[in-house]
């Protein structure tokens, strides 16, 4: 398993929990983002500056996820990428993609973006609290110990 995290818009808090994590579990990560991101000094955990441009970020993770990877993501069509990859897909609020949900979440996207698209303004999410970075911490655990117990048998 390699975690991929979208990094230009993962909340600090959740890279630090996925920092802790992957050097518990003994897992490489890599950020991908369009700008320098800075990194705890490991050898387990890499920062990979995307070149400049629209989503150029997600899809150098699409491009190099594989089967049996984590991506970390709140972009959707990311994610559906991941999921068709054979990869896990879970965004920063504890909310893990699956091939049944992901379908009902492009639908959303795209609908809103419609809107958007004729001016009616929707918002964005709200803020991140306590509640959703226990949800991310829970969620990253459970993948992460499955992970172990596979990698052990």
């Amino acid at each position: 398993m390699h975690i991929w995290v979208d990094a230009d818009a993962c909340p600090k808090v959740i890279k630090e929990i996925l920092f802790r994590a992957a050097e518990r579990v003994g897992v490489d990560m890599t950020l991908v983002a369009n700008h320098a991101i800075p990194v705890p000094p490991s050898p387990r955990i890499k920062s990979l500056r995307a070149p400049a441009g629209f989503d150029a970020a997600d899809k150098l993770i699409a491009e190099r996820a594989q089967a049996g990877d984590l991506v970390v993501t709140a972009d959707i069509p990311l994610a559906a990428d991941a999921l068709a990859k054979g990869a896990l897909a879970l965004n920063p609020r504890g909310e893990r993609y699956t091939p049944d949900t992901i379908r009902e979440r492009l639908t959303m996207r795209d609908f809103l973006d419609t809107l958007r698209g004729s001016g009616i303004q929707t918002g964005g999410p709200p803020a991140l609290n306590q509640a959703d970075r226990m949800a991310f911490a829970k969620q990253l655990d459970q993948i992460l110990s499955t992970w172990q117990r596979t990698r052990e048998a």
